[in-house]
């Protein structure tokens, strides 16, 4: 398949037939903003050694003077804003760019002019919350009434009419506890159907492997998959490593999906209404194991954790366990670098007409954060990327936006989190290892 890359030539954004191998695994010396990728289950490897398994957490360094992240010719990057922890960001109907600063329990509000390159005014909507994460509003059609937050362990909302810089009051809980437990993958997003009659949330698994879960037994986790049915619940862990859905009053609360170890990303494809999840597979095979991904969620679908992963794939932790789920795993759609943490993901408009609106062959099409490995012994991801989808399906590619976070073996200055589109069509991300909100659009003068 033929891909574009975008060059400058003069002052105009011209097409350029792509260059780059496409590539399988590799790591922050040899990613840069074009590299192409598609990974298989055909290229994984076979489970290493623990000598082969290392771990190497980032070391936090300052942001060198004058440092930017890298792009792709023919793009730019410019600060846009500046918080204490930003992490997902959301967008509200009328332009606002609402921030969830998980670690400071609170929701800010940036407000900017279409085009400008820094908001007019910067708020505190809302404070006093436990681990603020995911973020929707409602009703999905005509002018939002209320705010939806996805926090640790509950999901809760506040009056909300457009324009709003401060909550109206207090927090309604809506789901008083998601999960018994609220320790490990404490990132909850949340989105709703497009209807607005269904609230889907994302709850990762409280361990790595289900090392630590209390249904000990494998006989314990099949009659737990007796009791809720095939496909509604797969064993291990109550309502975690799943994705759940609940009317928009917290009630009906079932499992949508299973299996899914930590889909920290939630969103759904605006045009045909697919559910989708950014994913955080396990970690401890090795370094190019398991690849996390990005997939469509199906409805009773299972995905592996923790017996298998990416379809007939036995964790060696449960080797001959559960041979009846055999054949029963769904196949991810994209395969990322392993280990290196997926977040937030967003669509691009296809109707983005703004004054930074991207070219179209970018419409349409996946927006990741990577927030960068710490547990392999080269890091990978500390990036942008953008998967290819056409007419909904995904390609199995993705390609590299941005990079430059790394400064060298032990230390990076930045970790992308959140992604989202503004209004003027402008893609902003959220770093929460130097503070900023990042804008890329096309440089000024290209077209």
């Amino acid at each position: 398949m033929r891909r574009l890359a975008l060059a400058l030539s003069g002052a105009m954004l011209v097409p350029l037939a792509a260059t780059a191998q496409v590539k399988t695994f590799s790591d922050w010396k040899t990613d840069a903003p074009g590299a192409r990728y598609h990974i298989t289950v055909a290229d994984l490897p076979p489970v290493a050694p623990a000598s082969e398994t290392g771990v190497a957490p980032p070391r936090k360094a300052p942001r060198p003077a004058g440092a930017v992240p890298k792009t792709l010719p023919g793009f730019e990057i410019t600060e846009f804003a500046k918080l204490e922890a930003p992490r997902l960001l959301r967008v509200a109907p009328n332009g606002d760019v609402f921030v969830a600063e998980t670690a400071k329990g609170r929701i800010a509000v940036l407000r900017a002019k279409p085009g400008a390159s820094k908001p007019d005014a910067t708020e505190t909507f809302a404070t006093g919350l436990d681990g603020p994460f995911g973020m929707a509003f409602w009703p999905t059609t005509g002018e939002p009434q209320w705010l939806y937050v996805a926090n640790n362990n509950t999901v809760v909302r506040f009056a909300y009419r457009s324009g709003d810089l401060k909550a109206r009051g207090g927090p309604e809980t809506i789901v008083s506890q998601i999960a018994p437990s609220k320790d490990y993958h404490t990132t909850r997003d949340l989105t709703f159907s497009r209807d607005g009659r269904r609230m889907f949330v994302s709850v990762g698994s409280g361990s790595n492997t289900a090392e630590s879960d209390p249904k000990k037994t494998v006989d314990e986790a099949k009659a737990w998959d007796a009791q809720h049915g095939l496909g509604a619940a797969w064993g291990h862990e109550e309502n975690r490593a799943d994705v759940m859905v609940y009317d928009p009053m917290g009630k009906g609360g079932k499992v949508y999906a299973s299996g899914i170890r930590n889909c920290v990303g939630l969103t759904r494809t605006p045009e045909t209404d697919q559910l989708w999840c950014s994913t955080n597979e396990r970690d401890g095979l090795g370094d190019n194991l398991v690849p996390d991904y990005i997939t469509r969620v199906k409805e009773g679908g299972f995905y592996g954790w923790p017996w298998y992963y990416l379809g007939d794939h036995e964790d060696p932790k449960y080797k001959g366990a559960r041979p009846d789920l055999k054949g029963k795993v769904t196949v991810p759609d994209i395969l990322l670098q392993p280990h290196n943490a997926s977040l937030q993901m967003t669509f691009y408009p296809k109707d983005a007409r703004g004054a930074a609106a991207f070219p179209a062959e970018y419409r349409g099409d996946i927006f990741a954060a990577e927030h960068g490995s710490w547990n392999r012994r080269t890091r990978t991801g500390y990036s942008i990327i953008r998967a290819k989808v056409n007419n909904g399906v995904p390609t199995g590619e993705y390609e590299t936006m941005v990079t430059g976070f790394v400064v060298d073996d032990a230390s990076v200055w930045g970790r992308p989190v959140g992604v989202t589109v503004a209004k003027d069509g402008a893609v902003l991300f959220s770093d929460d290892g130097s503070g900023i909100i990042w804008r890329l659009a096309p440089r000024a003068g290209a077209k």
